[in-house]
């Protein structure tokens, strides 16, 4: 069972998205925050399996959550909702560590397939998001002139969304060297999860944004 926190300012957005959520039968909603100021307490509290959350929010906004948020849970899904309100804050959350993207008018069984896949630690970037990400990413010219071959393979993979065990049998290696691969790639592209890998991969056409 999924255990889910929602984040939003919007009673009615957090009433759709847990009915959506709490209908299905391997996830449930364990609370609501209504600010951002909230969410790292019941984080604490409820510890749970993924945190979808509002970008603006009163009091403290949901780049500034996940700043809190990011030195005690390294790890935790965070999958941010937004209606394309401010690029800006979009980008930052992107920089502050948000596991992916989701857009608010978004249909339910995508809502749940993205949770689904961010459990399972895999990067989730609705194409639209991801489009309107590349035109602000300032990113080097060439960012993959140090990755080899084999790197630029799991890079593709890493970027459809694939988790470790799924590229380590395409590529036939184990778990534990594509754990390796993946903390190497990241760190030749300057990025610090996988999310950002994959923007920087559909950015530089490796992947298209439909493949994420």
């Amino acid at each position: 069972m999924l255990k889910i926190l929602i984040a939003d300012d919007h009673q009615i957005v957090r009433r759709g998205l847990r009915m959506t959520i709490d209908a299905e039968k391997d996830m449930k909603v364990l609370d609501e925050a209504v600010d951002g100021s909230q969410v790292l307490k019941l984080i604490q509290k409820h510890k749970p399996d993924v945190v979808l959350m509002d970008l603006q929010m009163p009091n403290v906004d949901g780049v500034d959550a996940l700043k809190g948020i990011r030195p005690e849970f390294p790890e935790l899904p965070v999958l941010i909702l937004t209606s394309f309100s401010d690029d800006a804050h979009i980008y930052a959350a992107l920089r502050a560590g948000a596991s992916g993207f989701l857009l608010k008018e978004m249909g339910g069984d995508e809502l749940v397939d993205a949770i689904r896949g961010a459990a399972k630690g895999k990067p989730q970037l609705h194409p639209e998001i991801a489009k309107r990400l590349m035109a602000r990413a300032p990113m080097p010219q060439d960012p993959f002139e140090e990755l080899t071959e084999r790197e630029r393979d799991l890079l593709k993979l890493l970027a459809r969304g694939m988790s470790n065990k799924e590229i380590a049998v395409q590529l036939t290696l184990t778990e534990m060297t594509v754990k390796g691969y993946v903390s190497d790639v990241l760190m030749k592209l300057g990025v610090s999860d996988r999310t950002q890998a994959a923007l920087m991969a559909v950015r530089f056409g490796l992947v298209k944004p439909e493949e994420l």
